[in-house]
């Protein structure tokens, strides 16, 4: 029998875990450059993609639940192969450069709050991680995951450290105050783009998937429909916490750069660690550090979280075995896809790269297969061959469609706004 006497907390996991991970350095620097520039004017979008991330995480959740196996696992078995690889492909490419920047990212926090080598540190964080990833099973890294979410909360303490004028957030909230251009527009789609990413949908499937293996309780819903009811009632609680607590997060960095850069001034920032570094004369040391160790507490969260979901989305669609729980041997190319993912992310750094231009091109990418990707995975999870008698009720199905048709509209926004 399941265990429905956890408390709230211990039945929170992959919905909670994705949720964070989706603030990472890079989506900080995403954040910190929209409400330097804008603001409190593009808060409202996260309003907006509040529902649909919930939605289509939701969604990606259950596919992984009923079937037992991962989004690249099902789109092998129900899709060209060819349309297939084309698609994890460009998902690798978008999770390296995202990889490459979180580990910068990271590095560079730390040697503001210590000194020393960025670089350094940067490859010291990216191998610590792999080897985590690589030698411990997933049944205990998961909790460690986990516990990395609470690290959120230092842009939460934030917020209550600068001095927010709350009545000015709320009415620059409903009625924003920004010239409605292109280079507008392009900030609304890097902020949708950012929260709805496709390695998110990869990651909180595979999860899923993990749990099954390392219970004994568990199964694949198709296999013990009995447990359908409680799963999905699991699904919900811990999809909408994640990615309202995600969001939250989100809107308080936005709110922390709009405040005290965008206030005074400084509205041109490229980076999370060139964020922090803004805040220390403005908003005072502790701000800073809270700001910066945040940084490397959700780099920490997210770098596994982007190798881990590459390794799922390639080993699953190459219908090769895959897993946190297996040991490297039995999982050859699984852990071959994490090594390279984590030695190319960290290597990217070594290089003249700008990585300002290379994360705008991560987002290029990302939005070219966020967009397929949830085509594949509204139509598999309407589908009774894959998920049984799972398929998704009225409700959910119509906000996933809701989800997919916004972000094709935010990929035509940018196409259309290329160069502006």
């Amino acid at each position: 029998m399941i265990d429905t006497k956890k408390s709230l907390w211990g039945k929170l996991g992959a919905g909670l875990i994705t949720g964070a991970a989706d603030d990472d350095p890079s989506g900080i620097a995403t954040y910190s450059q929209v409400g330097a520039a804008y603001g409190y004017a593009t808060i409202w979008s996260l309003f907006l993609a509040m529902p649909l991330m919930i939605a289509i995480q939701a969604i990606s959740a259950r596919i992984g639940c009923a079937t037992g196996k991962g989004i690249g696992s099902n789109m092998r078995q129900h899709y060209p192969r060819g349309v297939v690889y084309a698609l994890i492909l460009s998902v690798v490419v978008a999770n390296i450069i995202n990889l490459a920047a979180d580990i910068g990212a990271m590095g560079a926090a730390l040697k503001l709050l210590v000194g020393g080598s960025a670089v350094l540190y940067a490859a010291g964080f990216a191998i610590a991680s792999l080897v985590l990833q690589i030698w411990i099973p997933f049944s205990r890294y998961s909790p460690i995951l986990k516990v990395l979410t609470l690290s959120l909360f230092a842009y939460v303490a934030t917020v209550f450290i600068v001095h927010v004028p709350w009545v000015e957030v709320v009415k620059g909230i409903a009625m924003p105050k920004a010239k409605f251009d292109a280079k507008y527009a392009v900030a609304i789609v890097a902020v949708l783009g950012t929260t709805i990413s496709p390695y998110l949908f990869f990651w909180q499937a595979a999860q899923e998937v993990e749990e099954i293996r390392s219970s004994n309780d568990r199964k694949p819903l198709k296999r013990a429909p009995a447990q359908g009811l409680e799963a999905i009632k699991r699904i919900g609680i811990d999809t909408s916490i994640g990615m309202v607590f995600s969001n939250v997060v989100a809107g308080f960095i936005i709110l922390t750069a709009a405040v005290v850069l965008h206030a005074h001034g400084k509205t041109d920032i490229n980076s999370s660690s060139e964020a922090a570094e803004a805040l220390r004369p403005i908003a005072g040391r502790f701000a800073f550090f809270l700001f910066a160790a945040g940084i490397v507490g959700t780099g920490l969260l997210a770098v596994p979280i982007l190798a881990g979901s590459t390794a799922f989305a390639v080993a699953g669609a190459m219908g090769e075995p895959y897993g946190l729980e297996q040991k490297p041997r039995q999982a050859k190319l699984f852990y071959g896809v994490l090594v390279f993912a984590s030695i190319a992310g960290i290597a990217l750094n070594f290089t003249p790269i700008d990585p300002i231009k290379a994360l705008y091109w991560s987002a290029v990418i990302n939005g070219v297969a966020a967009v397929p990707s949830m085509v594949m995975i509204m139509r598999m999870s309407t589908n009774a061959k894959v998920m049984g008698k799972f398929t998704l009720n009225t409700s959910l199905k119509a906000w996933g469609w809701i989800a997919t048709a916004v972000m094709a509209a935010a990929a035509v926004v940018m196409f259309v706004t290329w160069g502006s």
